[in-house]
């Protein structure tokens, strides 16, 4: 059996969510890893990778918000997807400012997330196959 090509780090410090995003998403034939704060994130998985991030708002050691920053400052272009649990206008301008995909709310709809999560592939793919001509 194949081994699913696209990669997509959830980052919630919500067991529930992160067991929810990644049953939905290895449904959809997605490689999902999950990790329970942006610290460990940022420990142990790769932001060079080819990949993309589905990341809450509101965590307890550092916010999704600080996350994106700290990826920016690193280089990494992976695509961020914020969701988020709170109607939180100036962090929906902040993360969108920041390059966001998207700004998803609370309970998520599934087909629009993965939707959302395919529309980033898509676009990073046409960007590299734009960078090989």
């Amino acid at each position: 059996m194949k081994e699913p090509e696209h990669l997509v780090y959830v980052v919630d410090d919500d067991e529930s969510v992160r067991r929810a995003l990644k049953s939905l998403l290895g449904s959809a034939g997605l490689r999902v890893e999950t990790y329970s704060s942006a610290q460990k994130f940022l420990v142990l998985a790769n932001p060079l990778a080819t990949a993309c991030l589905v990341v809450d708002v509101r965590m307890s050691d550092m916010s999704g918000l600080e996350l994106q920053l700290r990826l920016a400052a690193c280089g990494s272009k992976i695509p961020v997807i914020f969701i988020t649990a709170y109607d939180d206008p100036r962090a929906y301008v902040r993360a969108m400012k920041g390059g966001a995909k998207a700004f998803l709310q609370k309970p998520l709809d599934d087909q629009i997330l993965l939707a959302t999560i395919h529309s980033s592939f898509d676009h990073e793919e046409a960007a590299e196959s734009a960078n090989e001509e």
